[in-house]
């Protein structure tokens, strides 16, 4: 089991991974833009399935590295940053402090959706990814390797690293963070506030990337959507159709009941069952794509009835880039 914990801050310029044991955890990042939030998984028996180049073929060439795996995701207060200025001092430093970079690529060269669903991605808000707009590196270092994917929201900055090796096993065990942090004054940080009330589907669709659309019913083990109104369709073909460069791709998502190999292909078929409901609804075809990832990016434990309703869903990702 892979625990999980939250810190809330702001004010904080950057962030120094230093070990209160230098030699157990001798990385030092500092983030490109002020951090929000923090929040790390940590397992001491676990692995790291490292990508050792872009998705083709069907399949994601990996290399599965064996031990204590540390992973944690920050969000950034950095609106104005591009997806460059955040990922390439990241880089720079992981080059100084002696990692050999295997892979770095950006969505497209990196196999777009395919790689982003082949590769393990914290959920929610935790983590965020722009399928249009991400970077990703994996690297090594002797016995070491990490994983570092980077995107943004309208608002926010996120970067996820994963790492396996002596220093997440110190992690893993227990150790903390160094109490001395940059010289910075830190202040205590509000809540993030949603920034558009839940039900506007299409303003959490331009200020998020991506929103589920929890009002849509599916029989169980159906692909056809129930018959009824679903405001969250009529709103965001209200949005595609406002503007015709507009587009988004419907990702179904299933529990992790059945065989993975099914539960893809139930997941696709719900997401374009969706799909040609919003063409009922005067939207384009060429604005809307359907896919489906199954049980890969759950939402919520799977150990739980409400747990499984909760990842039984279809997500609208915005594609477009205005």
């Amino acid at each position: 089991m892979i625990a999980g914990r939250a810190v809330r801050n702001a004010g904080l310029a950057a962030l120094a991974l230093a070990c209160l044991a230098p030699s157990a955890w001798a990385l030092d990042l500092t983030m490109p833009a002020p951090i929000a939030e923090v929040e790390t998984r940590s397992d001491p028996a676990a692995y790291l399935s490292l990508p050792t180049g872009p998705f083709a073929n069907g399949s994601l060439p990996q290399r599965r590295i064996d031990g204590a795996v540390d992973q944690r995701a920050w969000r950034l207060d950095s609106a104005t940053l591009s997806l460059t200025q955040l990922s390439s001092p990241l880089r720079a430093q992981l080059e100084a402090q002696g990692f050999t970079i295997l892979l770095d690529c950006e969505a497209r060269a990196c196999g777009g959706f395919d790689f982003r669903f082949a590769i393990d991605v914290m959920p929610e808000p935790a983590m965020h990814v722009d399928l249009g707009e991400f970077r990703f590196l994996s690297a090594t270092r002797g016995d070491e390797a990490l994983t570092l994917l980077i995107s943004r929201s309208a608002a926010s900055g996120f970067v996820q690293m994963t790492r396996v090796g002596e220093g997440a096993l110190a992690m893993a065990a227990g150790a903390t963070a160094p109490t001395t942090l940059p010289a910075v004054t830190p202040e205590i940080a509000p809540l993030p506030q949603t920034p558009t009330p839940p039900e506007d589907i299409a303003g959490r669709l331009v200020a998020l990337g991506s929103v589920p659309l929890d009002d849509l019913v599916f029989a169980s083990g159906a692909a056809t959507l129930a018959v009824g109104d679903f405001a969250s369709l009529d709103q965001l073909a209200a949005w595609l159709r406002a503007d015709p460069a507009r587009s988004v791709v419907l990702v179904g998502h299933t529990d992790s009941s059945g065989g993975l190999a099914a539960n893809i292909a139930l997941s696709k078929q719900r997401a374009a069952s969706v799909r040609q409901a919003l063409m009922r609804r005067d939207v384009a075809a060429g604005q809307v794509a359907a896919e489906g990832v199954g049980p890969l990016a759950p939402r919520a434990t799977n150990l739980t009835d409400e747990g499984r309703t909760k990842n039984r869903r279809v997500e609208a990702v915005m594609t477009s880039t205005q």
